[in-house]
């Protein structure tokens, strides 16, 4: 909690410092802890976005009680700029979906965090 999810079809030189600089970027941007982010990024080759190849990506974020029209739009702006420095992708070529899947649908710890943090916020 929260979740980055990215699946791309850039070929990342050195994926693991992508990664921690990636789940920092997260934690900043969406005020959480950084020993709470998980990333993951997948290549892939065949990724289409408008019909071709050219650098894209398909970003999910699952984060629990910060996820909102306003925020959403700031947190936007923030991913689309590191991918378009990183990856090369255009802010036409990429979609981020927003989730918060709630309190009781989010397990850690053998429970889930509507358990850890009380109530079905």
């Amino acid at each position: 909690m929260p979740t980055l999810n990215l699946v791309t079809n850039v070929k990342i030189p050195d994926t693991k410092a992508f990664a921690l600089e990636f789940s920092k970027l997260g934690a900043e941007t969406l005020k959480k802890p950084e020993a709470y982010i998980s990333v993951i990024i997948t290549y892939n080759e065949f990724l289409t976005f408008g019909g071709t190849f050219e650098p894209a990506f398909s970003l999910r974020i699952d984060s629990l009680d910060n996820i909102n029209e306003q925020a959403n739009e700031g947190y936007s702006k923030v991913f689309f700029k590191f991918f378009e420095e990183k990856l090369g992708t255009p802010g036409n070529r990429g979609y981020i979906t927003f989730i918060d899947p709630g309190r009781a649908n989010m397990g850690h710890e053998s429970t889930t965090f509507a358990t850890i943090f009380g109530g079905k916020k």
